[in-house]
């Protein structure tokens, strides 16, 4: 059984940010963040055809600054937010702003998809600034749009801080701060919400440890000290199950853990040999894994042990009710790019295909073996 080949898209500038278009649920669509310090940056909107194997791009200027993180709203396809480098005071700082694309359908095929001769932007598209938002908190390392329930809650993590908002139609509003306690050379590094429970809890990275909160009270809710040797990169929550959810680390590991029992992880699985920077859950599926990292390669892992599909298919030999277990595995490792691969994510529009995105600019299309696919579905 042939698996499609994947799609490589070349983005012309460096670049480490990606997300999928969550608002947007018929087409397979992803956004690409670039980082340059010469030229005006840009965000990518790449629509992929899977009946053609063919990507049309949407190019939108992001003049500001460099994009270290971006993600879109899943209530309105049209808007997303990114953090970017900036010059404010004679200072560089990190800041976070919320941004509205024009409708696709607006506008002209010359605006998004030729480059002008002289490979200038006279072409392409400026995104409208909808929200800037100040945390005074200082530098901002990420925002996350609460991916259900209610999808106009949006988070920003600073260093110190986790700031809560509330976006009505991209007008965005601060409503309160989660401040970090402790030593003052602990920070935040990541976040992730919880996907159950409306979106009302968190899970935090703060350098070596994981930190829940939830925030209805503004308060921790669960605590894993050292759950990594090295820094937190990524966190991850199962669509599936309410208290699983993955970490990823410099220490070249991706661990599991239970939110009600957070002694040790329930499963630790080491197939990279560099530090990994993501880890997602399928958004349907939740044994299918993907991870990616500095050694170049994304895995895609089934872990069904700790999914809420243990077992993989009816055994022919035995009795027709007998279930057999399947096995917790590396399905597939994709070894497509050639420089670090610092973000992977799943489409919202189908479960089967997948992005991956290295700091050369180069993105790829990929999908889940049909063979896999099919033990699955059957």
């Amino acid at each position: 059984m042939n698996d499609d080949a994947p799609v490589i898209y070349g983005v012309e500038y460096q670049a480490r940010s990606l997300c999928a278009q969550q608002g947007e649920t018929e087409s397979i669509r992803f956004l690409v963040g670039t980082q340059s310090l010469k030229s005006d940056n840009q965000i990518h909107l790449i629509d992929f055809d899977d009946e053609s194997n063919i990507i049309s791009k949407y190019i939108f200027l992001h003049s500001p600054g460099e994009i270290w993180n971006i993600d879109a709203c899943p209530a309105d396809k049209n808007i997303l937010a990114t953090c970017y480098n900036t010059i404010k005071d004679g200072k560089t700082c990190t800041r976070a702003s919320v941004w509205r694309m024009p409708p696709l359908d607006e506008m002209e095929p010359p605006a998004f998809n030729d480059m002008s001769n002289d490979g200038s932007s006279s072409n392409y598209t400026s995104l409208r600034c909808v929200s800037d938002l100040e945390t005074g908190h200082g530098d901002v390392k990420k925002v996350l749009w609460n991916p259900c329930g209610d999808s106009n809650k949006m988070l920003t993590i600073s260093e110190r801080h986790v700031d809560l908002w509330i976006s009505n139609s991209g007008e965005v509003r601060h409503t309160d701060t989660i401040t970090l306690d402790g030593k003052a050379q602990l920070h935040f590094n990541v976040g992730r919400f919880n996907p159950h429970h409306g979106g009302s809890q968190i899970a935090t990275g703060i350098d070596t440890s994981i930190k829940g909160y939830d925030l209805r009270s503004m308060s921790p809710s669960f605590t894993i000290e050292n759950a990594h040797s090295q820094m937190i990169r990524d966190l991850d929550f199962n669509p599936n199950k309410q208290y699983y959810f993955a970490s990823c680390s410099d220490d070249c590991k991706v661990k599991f853990w239970d939110t009600r029992n957070t002694h040790e992880p329930l499963m630790i699985r080491a197939d990279h040999s560099h530090w990994v920077w993501s880890v997602r859950y399928n958004n349907f599926h939740d044994q299918l894994v993907l991870t990616s990292s500095s050694d170049s390669r994304v895995i895609l892992s089934n872990i069904a042990s700790l999914s809420s599909e243990p077992y993989g298919h009816i055994d022919e030999d035995e009795d027709d009710n007998e279930k057999v277990p399947d096995v917790d595995r590396v399905i597939s490792t994709f070894d497509e790019h050639e420089d670090s691969v610092y973000a992977v994510e799943w489409s919202s529009a189908d479960p089967w295909v997948f992005a991956s995105l290295s700091y050369d600019g180069r993105l790829v299309v990929n999908r889940v073996p049909r063979a896999e696919k099919y033990k699955i579905l059957l």
